[in-house]
Parts: C-alpha cells; structure tokens; sequence
C-alpha cells in the first residue's frame, strides 16, 4: 500500500466458531507483515473447545494469537486500540451485532470486512443480506465474485467484493507414491442431512476400508461428540460408524485435528462438498466428490460440476480418485496469487476512511422492534453469556413473535414462490 494512508495499518480480526476462526487467522496472516494484527474470538454458544482451536490455529503464524474476549470487553478493547480494519471473520446472524458493537466502540469508524471461509457457489441472498453494511466482503474465486456481485447487483445491494485466495491453502506437489497413506472422508454437518444418507456414506467407506486392509480409511470429523461447530450437526459421523451393520473394519478410524495434517499423508481425500477438496487439490492430492445425493445447492457442490471431481460410491469403492480438469482451476480457487484483489480494495478503503467519507451503509434485515430487536439479536448469539435484563426480555417477548413472522414468511413463499433474504 502507497500513497497517503498511514502506517502502520491496525487490523483487528473478530471471530466466532471453528470454520470462522480458521479463515480469519489465515487470512490475518496473509495480510502486509508490516501490520498490526490482533485476534479476538467472542464467547458465544459456538466457542470451540481448546483442540478445535488448536486445529484452526494450525499454519497460521506464531504471532497471530486468539485472545477469548465478551462482547463488552472486545467493544473496550477496539476503543483503546482504534484500529484502522476490522475483519468481521463470524456466522452470519452475528455479523449485525458485530458491526454495530464496531461502531458504536469507535469515535471513527474502521474499515469493516468480511467474508465467508470456504466454498460459497452458489451464491445466496442471506449471505448477502447479513453482510450489506460490510465495507468489503471477500471471496475466493472468480466465480464466486462474479456471482455475488449478481446476486446483490439483483438485491440493489452496493457492496465490493475482494477477491482472495483461500488462505489456508498450501500450494504443493505430491510429496508420497501414489496409492500410499490415508484416504480421508471430510464431513460435513448439513451434507448429507438425512441419517439414511449418511449410514449410507458410512457403508460405502466399511467397503472402501475392507478392500484396503492394509490401510486406514479416516473420517475426519470437526467436533467430538458434545463440542460445538459452525453448522449445528444432527447425525454425528462418530456415533453413526457404532450403528453400522456388518460392524466397521478396524481400519475405518474417527479423527479429528487440522485437515493440513491429514491431508499431508494421504492417498485421496472424499467428501460430498467440503472446502477440504480444494486444500488437497492444492496438495495435489486425488480427490473424489460424491455425487450420489445429486448435484444441488442443498448438496453444495453445483461448484464441482465441470471440474472431473464428481463421482459415485461405485468409484471410491473402487478407489477412482481423480485430479481436475485444468480448465476449471482458473475460475474456482486457482487464479494466481496475482489475481487477487482483497488488499488493492483495502487500500482504497483506507484512502476514503483518511479523507472522512467512509459511509456505513443501511442495514438489509431485522429493522424492526427498535431496542427490543437490538436486545433481542444480542440475546440469540450470546446465548448465557449475555446476561442482562433486556435480554431475559426479549426473548420472553420476541420468541413467539419470531415464530408468527417465520409461520407468515413461510407462507408468503408458498404463495408467490419468493426466496426468503
């Protein structure tokens, strides 16, 4: 960054649940190493435990530390900190709480990004509509920007989008002889959502397991059994593999920690649609997502279409991994280093904030309900940790007034067809 925006730059990154944290570290690290950069993990419902922290933390640089602040104890430490950015790395339904406690904290208004932590085709009006009054929201690929710039194009939401890559990702050759190491699963909480569904993946990697005994087939999970995780998970992997009839092989194991580690040994990596395939594409390890389920927004993986990563359980059974298309690379995740525009946005960003016209921009939803909304957000993303009275009565009041707006939203959509914001 040139010109006349001062240096150093103070960023400060605000994360919530594991994916969150793992995406706003990474992307604290890739940020000038000139920089001051401070982490900050809120206390809600969704805190990771210490080894999923650890898992998240993996690969990005010493320096960068998650300290586990309140909401008013982190709105005390941007006031004392004043920093020039901060990176909004939370759940959508926290983003709100976030911006405002931002503002209200600071006498002038940082620049606000924020983003999304893996793969985000196809694009959605929520993702858009929680995030409208970021000052820029940064995605991962060509395609993903030239989506939602449509999708809030459409909404008549003004928004930048900065394109970076997946700051995670560890570019990389195949470090071991093909057919050697783990094949790993990634799981994912919404994908598949039905038990069945997921017996049924779980059956198909027994098989895969009992063809090669003579290595493991890993699930690798993101919680352990009780821990929190971005997305709510109703049929846990763990429990599920206990329910399999013939029982598992021994060399169909539960794992959880950094993917980075399980993929820097492995053979082939599967999954259904987790960002976890672009971590081993990147590696250069074989990858198969299977398309038994469809390809859909619900299975979110409409992204791999094109690519030759799509396949059936006939496949892994038969350990058919594949490598991309090198056509699909450019457009999803692999531009260069040199496509990327997030930092340029910034700068701009910055140069607005030192000449005083950085505007906050409206919000998109949730307007109504004066201070019983505000008290009411509050209360739902901090869950016990907000303690206050406002809150023991917002929700007293706004949980079946909630549930009345959700019945007439959903009937509205059954009505004229209309996707809900």
């Amino acid at each position: 960054m040139t010109g006349s925006v001062k240096a150093p730059i103070r960023i400060v990154a605000l994360t919530d649940s594991d994916s969150y944290v793992k995406w706003g570290a990474a992307l604290l690290s890739r940020a000038p190493a000139h920089w001051d950069r401070s982490l900050f993990l809120l206390e809600t419902p969704a805190l990771p435990s210490d080894s999923q922290l650890s898992a998240a933390l993996a690969g990005t640089e010493t320096g960068v530390m998650a300290e586990v602040v309140g909401l008013e104890e982190f709105a005390a430490r941007l006031s004392a900190m004043n920093p020039d950015i901060v990176l909004v790395s939370v759940r959508g339904k926290v983003v709100k709480v976030a911006i405002r406690t931002i503002v209200g904290a600071t006498t002038r208004r940082p620049v606000i990004v924020t983003g999304l932590p893996g793969i985000s085709v196809p694009a959605t009006r929520l993702a858009v509509a929680h995030r409208a009054q970021a000052d820029l929201f940064v995605v991962h690929s060509r395609r993903e920007v030239r989506e939602f710039s449509e999708l809030a194009a459409s909404m008549g939401v003004e928004q930048r989008f900065g394109l970076a890559t997946l700051p995670f990702l560890t570019l990389g050759t195949r470090r071991r002889q093909a057919g050697r190491g783990d094949i790993v699963f990634a799981t994912q909480a919404k994908v598949p959502a039905e038990r069945t569904d997921r017996l049924a993946l779980l059956g198909w990697l027994a098989e895969t397991a009992r063809r090669s005994p003579d290595r493991r087939v890993l699930i690798k999970v993101r919680a352990a059994i009780g821990e929190q995780q971005t997305h709510a998970e109703t049929h846990e992997f763990a429990t599920l593999l206990l329910q399999l009839d013939p029982p598992a092989p021994a060399n169909l194991v539960v794992a959880s920690g950094p993917m980075s580690s399980h993929l820097a040994d492995a053979a082939a990596l599967v999954t259904v649609s987790s960002t976890a395939a672009i971590e081993a594409v990147a590696l250069g390890v074989p990858v198969l997502a299977i398309n038994d389920f469809g390809v859909s927004a619900e299975m979110i993986n409409p992204v791999f279409e094109g690519s030759g990563l799509l396949g059936s359980s006939a496949d892994l059974v038969r350990g058919d991994f594949r490598t991309p298309d090198p056509a699909w690379l450019g457009d999803n995740y692999f531009h260069g280093d040199g496509g990327d525009t997030w930092l340029d946005e910034l700068d701009g960003l910055l140069r607005i904030r030192e000449a005083g016209a950085l505007t906050l921009k409206p919000q998109r939803q949730g307007l109504a309900g004066g201070m019983l909304r505000l008290a009411w957000d509050r209360k739902r993303i901090l869950g016990h940790y907000d303690r206050s009275l406002a809150g023991r009565i917002a929700i007293v009041i706004g949980t079946p007034l909630s549930a009345a707006a959700r019945m007439a939203r959903r009937a509205k959509r059954l009505v004229t067809g209309t996707e809900p914001v």
